[in-house]
């Protein structure tokens, strides 16, 4: 068992709000960090995962929420989209009573997009937004989670605290980051096998009626292989055989599923002619995307070509996790022109813009970061750090204010 950073961020805003949303991909943990909520702070718990809890919430919402008081965490609540309404005629009511309604519901759910509706919706202004991510370096070394900013100075304290070779950052990648595997669960190709047969599978036919579910799964298969590529839609139309618009859709189905976030291109004061418009498309789980890609051995993933995309998206979904489970939400794009200078990851945090390679070399020169250089000359913004992200074992300095630092470092 893992103390997950989020469950903090989860309690404050439990003092603050009515209604918490806790929303993530089947498995990352939701359920559990409830369960020790339910336990420390006296909730009730229901889960929605249960035909008759669920046939009861969605034929009487009313009867449920008088079986089931607050405080009440509400596990996979849109298999009930109709408590939404019900919720907020709750909170509402508590408030007018005792001018009190915070910490009422905890609810969490698999699906963004049916959340996300009922949300705006009805619990527009009751209700604060979390996302939960799978296991982070960090809680899997059980060491405090900071926002990664690239910062050289804390970086030296940072990557003492633990050392990750080579293979120990190709066993992370392959094995992935979902709690159960480092709780028992030794057969990781197994527990993807099972995952999408039984989680992913039956969930996206609750969204559409799959026809061609073989289609549908060599669609899956070659997206993980394309994690930290740019998005191609027609391309995968014509190998998958369907038409594009099909492919949107699934797109936008392992989306709402939290399997996958696109990063759009950054242009912010820069001529758009010049810069790709194409989005990258990235798995939130590596482990998921190695499975998809029949990539279950550490070494060949390492001999490939493909082990760059892997290792980008491990270390964008590391510094990604870094500031999400500190209750931090940013958004995140990249950069490349149509002279091919690029840059992996650009975010804007504190009115500062962060520019970050994730390289799966040790060794950097100036030469190296011509995208990071055009991109700093370019922006409006003042830059808060230039880093490359790499499996380098100590920071250090190419000049010109960029640095090469660890991936312990995040």
């Amino acid at each position: 068992m893992y103390k997950r950073t989020i469950k903090e961020e989860i309690i404050k805003r439990m003092k603050k709000y009515p209604i918490v949303m806790i929303y993530g991909a089947r498995q990352v943990g939701k359920s559990t960090v409830c369960y020790e909520i339910e336990k420390e702070y006296g909730f009730n718990y229901v889960s929605l995962d249960n035909f008759e809890d669920k046939e009861l919430a969605n034929n009487d919402p009313s009867l449920f929420l008088e079986k089931y008081k607050s405080p009440l965490i509400i596990d996979e609540i849109q298999r009930a989209p109709i408590l939404f309404e019900y919720l907020e005629a709750r909170v509402n009511e508590q408030r007018h009573l005792t001018n009190d309604n915070n910490g009422m519901y905890i609810i969490t759910g698999s699906q963004s997009y049916s959340l996300m509706r009922g949300v705006t919706q009805s619990l527009s202004g009751r209700v604060s937004i979390i996302e939960m991510l799978p296991l982070s370096l960090s809680e899997l070394n059980n060491r405090e989670e900071v926002p990664f900013v690239g910062d050289l100075s804390a970086s030296f304290s940072r990557c003492n605290e633990y050392k990750l070779s080579e293979d120990d950052i190709y066993n992370y990648i392959v094995k992935g980051f979902y709690p159960k595997l480092y709780d028992g669960e030794d057969n990781f190709n197994s527990y993807y096998k099972d995952y999408v047969e039984s989680y992913l599978m039956r969930d996206v036919n609750e969204i559409i009626n799959l026809v061609n579910r073989n289609k549908f799964m060599s669609f899956l298969k070659m997206l993980g292989s394309l994690t930290g590529e740019e998005l191609v839609y027609d391309n995968l139309a014509k190998i998958i055989q369907v038409d594009m618009k099909t492919i949107k859709n699934w797109v936008s189905i392992l989306e709402a599923l939290n399997i996958i976030y696109l990063l759009h291109p950054y242009n912010e004061n820069l001529s758009l002619k010049n810069v790709v418009k194409r989005p990258k498309i990235y798995f939130k789980d590596t482990g998921l995307a190695c499975y998809l890609s029949n990539m279950n051995d550490p070494n060949f993933i390492r001999n490939t070509f493909l082990k760059g995309r892997f290792v980008e998206t491990f270390i964008i979904n590391e510094i990604i996790k870094s500031f999400n489970n500190n209750g931090i939400s940013l958004e995140y794009c990249y950069y490349r022109d149509r002279n091919q200078k690029e840059v992996d990851l650009v975010f804007n945090y504190n009115s500062k813009l962060y520019l970050v390679e994730a390289k799966s070399g040790s060794l950097f020169s100036l030469s190296d970061a011509a995208g990071i250089k055009t991109l700093a000359d370019s922006t409006l913004y003042e830059i808060g750090a230039k880093t490359f992200v790499s499996f380098a074992m100590a920071p250090y300095s190419i000049g010109e204010g960029i640095n090469v630092l660890p991936i312990t470092s995040i």
